[in-house]
């Protein structure tokens, strides 16, 4: 039976339902497992893991031919492939950058970090099963210790628990479970789910990394994953797009990285927000599938919805050697009609970059776009005094770990071999999965690295995302680490904030390494030999694909059973690693009057800020042992402090947890107030989960990176922006702030935000925001998950 407060949703639920077109498509909850079938008789398996789930290029060429009718223009790839997965195409809107689609998306891939609140959240829907085509991916809980075999082994011993938790959901809810050890999530979805006109969401920024076989593959975060588990169509903000045209090809010691790490230099961190960013143009020809799925990938650093590249024979020669030609011959008969962009489509801004003079880029310290042609890094580095010994190089990661970058780092190392040198630096090598481990183990790739002091390290994210037990240096030391990773917040790879941060391609980390100076120049400068000659390094040469074919290594996936009713998915109640959620209140229909700050945020405020990661991850299953580290990165503006806040109530100094978890206890709810891009970089839903667990009921702030805004307004947060953005500056850390009038919260209309000042006088600003129908009716409830629940329990009465 349904309480009172859930009885009194179920009318403004409703709307929410038919808002996004969910009550035909629950199937009387009759919910059975679904086969994802063609709508005629070619029947092409998306996956060879999943041969009765099918490819649907039919039934989306009819859905686009629908909305072509409708809108009568050209169109983008990128608009091809969403307006051809519409849920509504006949009725909905269709505007870029104004209007909000409702999309059905092939499927879901979750990494384990983030499948542990996905699937949480899933449970507390209710559903018997997943209603869409998931997996689940454990990459995110490896730390790189000593060595590939001795970390995966210590990694499955101290994550057993929540190992057995994934994989035991997975057999339940017909998700599939890739074991620790199979690889990072971005590239087991390439070797084996992608295709050309996929549309996929993954609970990890860098899903866009599938682009380069494509697809549209979005990040999001759990929340969103699981209303697409459960048949909702998922919502997304029609993007604008931006179109890159390559010419040329690429030659000598320019990679496909120095693309995106050129474009980032360009677009900046913020750039690409609210646009898909669509490659195109002849030299498209000369990158690699794998090539392209790196640039794609790192479009996440420019704050893009995701990136994506035409069908071409690249990509078909990447499926055949992945063992699905037969996509490959189904995608060329759809070439023209959902896999390139319309002749005369328009772009909302296009960029051009030359690939024949494009030089090889490092990117960094510290923030992802501060973009250095090679020739100028040296300069650079000694204006401002950024350190100069390369401690540490780190290759590989789900950007930069495919055959091709493996074997184009080998060809710089089998140059040292000959001459007889080592790397001066310390030098890791991530594969990025079991078969492009195995693959070099075998073709004596992986024996040429370590042959000049690498160390091959598990099959996962690693040093990348934090997993990383660093004992070459003391915290707080500062130092030069470069790497062929996509990110370089501070402390991002190893939680020291000086620590400068540098990524580039796999191709220069490898010979910076031989130097160990981050002022040393393959193209210009030279290095000195075993006998004391000096000699120059030749560009690297690579393979695109292995001439013997993939060795799959050892087989590490967990079909799930063809049903899992039966089985049991227990959480201990005593566990510090999973909990059990409890559903947010929902909004009680008063205006938020004379709400304390808890801090006001200084400068830059990434997802890691937020919610750190590295030691963290281990409690991502864990809402309230994780909200422990809520804020404990972002920069006060009171004191210029991390993780020192005044207590409004007690006027005693704390940590950020601290003081949030006192005005809990005290029911005293809060609010933050932030600067531009808030929430860049990860797809962590924990760092929005985090301050409504703690009491948080808005976040106000300059701007919103995409995913993070959703994440907030999915958990039933005010997410708010200053319609002036000076007007942040009015705001002073001991400030009171009222939210009224949120009983006539629309689409399109402000809320009016009153300033009281420690001193009595009060100043009045307007705030926006991008809040929809629906979306409103998520904040009422309390989250959209309450809202989905009501929703079932309503139509199960």
């Amino acid at each position: 039976m349904l309480s009172r407060s859930s009885c009194s949703l179920v009318s403004s639920i409703e709307k929410f339902a038919c808002a996004t077109q969910t009550i035909s498509s629950v199937r009387h909850l009759s919910l059975t497992r679904t086969v994802y079938a063609a709508t005629k008789s070619k029947q092409v398996p998306m996956s060879r893991l999943e041969p009765n789930k099918y490819v649907n290029y039919e039934k989306h060429a009819t859905t686009l031919d629908i909305v072509k009718q409708r809108i009568s223009q050209p169109l983008t790839l990128s608009e091809k492939i969403l307006y051809s997965h519409a849920d509504d195409p006949k009725n909905q809107k269709f505007e870029r950058g104004t209007s909000y689609l409702r999309l059905r998306p092939d499927r879901v891939a979750m990494q384990d970090a983030t499948a542990q609140m996905a699937v949480l959240q899933f449970i507390s829907s209710g559903l018997p099963n997943v209603l869409c085509p998931s997996t689940i991916h454990c990459d995110h809980l490896i730390e790189a210790q000593l060595g590939g075999e001795q970390d995966l082994k210590r990694a499955k011993d101290l994550n057993k628990e929540v190992y057995n938790f994934l994989a035991t959901a997975g057999a339940k809810y017909d998700i599939g479970f890739w074991k620790p050890g199979s690889g990072i999530i971005h590239q087991i979805i390439l070797e084996n789910y992608a295709f050309p006109g996929l549309l996929l969401i993954g609970t990890d920024s860098h899903t866009p990394n599938g682009g380069g076989l494509g697809g549209l593959c979005i990040g999001v975060g759990g929340a969103d994953a699981v209303d697409v588990m459960a048949n909702m169509p998922w919502e997304l903000k029609c993007p604008k797009v931006i179109g890159v045209r390559l010419t040329g090809q690429l030659n000598g010691w320019t990679s496909p990285k120095d693309v995106i790490l050129k474009l980032a230099g360009i677009l900046t961190v913020k750039g690409g927000t609210g646009a898909i960013i669509e490659y195109f143009g002849p030299g498209v020809q000369s990158i690699s599938c794998t090539g392209m799925a790196t640039i794609c990938n790192m479009g996440a650093e420019i704050g893009a919805t995701t990136s994506v590249f035409p069908y071409n024979v690249r990509m078909a020669e990447y499926l055949k050697a992945t063992k699905r030609e037969d996509i490959a011959k189904f995608a060329n008969e759809y070439k023209d009609v959902l896999l390139t962009a319309d002749e005369g489509a328009k772009y909302d801004r296009v960029i051009d970059i030359n690939l024949s003079e494009l030089e090889p880029h490092v990117n960094g310290p510290f923030t992802p776009d501060l973009a250095h042609p090679i020739d100028k890094l040296g300069q650079q580095a000694e204006k401002n005094k950024w350190p100069l010994d390369i401690k540490v190089g780190l290759i590989g990661s789900c950007t930069n770990s495919s055959y091709e970058d493996m074997t184009r780092s080998a060809s710089i190392a089998q140059q040292a071999i000959d001459k007889g040198i080592k790397a001066k630096s310390i030098f890791t090598v991530t594969p990025g999965s079991e078969q492009i481990r195995a693959t070099i183990e075998r073709d004596g790739i992986a024996e040429k690295l370590r042959a000049i002091g690498g160390i091959v390290l598990a099959n996962a994210c690693g040093p990348c995302i934090g997993q990383w037990d660093r004992q070459d240096i003391k915290k707080g030391e500062k130092n030069t680490i470069i790497s062929s990773y996509n990110r370089n917040f501070t402390g991002r790879n190893d939680a020291n904030p000086q620590t400068h941060s540098f990524v580039t391609s796999p191709d220069l980390v490898t010979a910076m390494v031989l130097s160990g100076d981050l002022r040393f120049n393959p193209l210009t400068d030279s290095l000195t030999a075993a006998d004391g000659s000096e000699f120059k390094l030749k560009p690297p040469s690579g393979d695109n694909l292995p001439a013997r074919g993939f060795d799959p290594g050892v087989d590490t996936y967990q079909e799930p059973p063809k049903d899992g009713s039966s089985l049991k998915v227990d959480v201990d109640p005593k566990s510090t690693r999973l909990q059990l959620l409890e559903p947010f209140q929902p909004w009680d229909g008063k205006d938020f009057v004379d709400y304390p700050i808890l801090i006001k945020i200084k400068g830059k405020c990434t997802t890691d800020h937020i919610s750190a990661a590295g030691p963290w991850l281990k409690y991502r299953g864990h809402l309230d042992n994780i909200s422990n580290n809520m804020f404990i990165a972002a920069v006060n503006e009171e004191n210029n402090e991390a993780n020192n806040i005044k207590n409004r109530l007690t006027n005693q100094w704390g940590k950020v947890p601290d003081v949030a978890r006192y005005y809990k206890s005290k029911n005293t709810p809060w609010i933050v107030v932030g600067d531009e891009n808030y929430g860049e970089g990860s797809s962590r839903e924990h760092a929005a989960l985090e301050p409504r667990h703690l009491g948080g009921r808005a976040i106000i702030v300059k701007s919103f990176a995409r995913i993070h805004e959703t994440n907030l307004k999915k958990q039933g947060l005010l997410a708010l922006t200053f319609d002036n953005p000076s007007d942040y500056d009015k705001i002073k850390p001991d400030d009171k702030l009222s939210l009224v009038d949120l009983n006539k919260l629309a689409p399109n209309k402000s809320v009016e935000c009153r300033i009281k000042h420690a001193d009595g006088k009060i100043e009045t600003i307007k705030l926006n925001h991008t809040f929809n129908e629906p979306q409103i009716e998520w904040f009422k409830a309390g989250s959209a998950l309450n809202a989905m629940r009501t929703y079932f329990a309503s139509k199960k009465q």
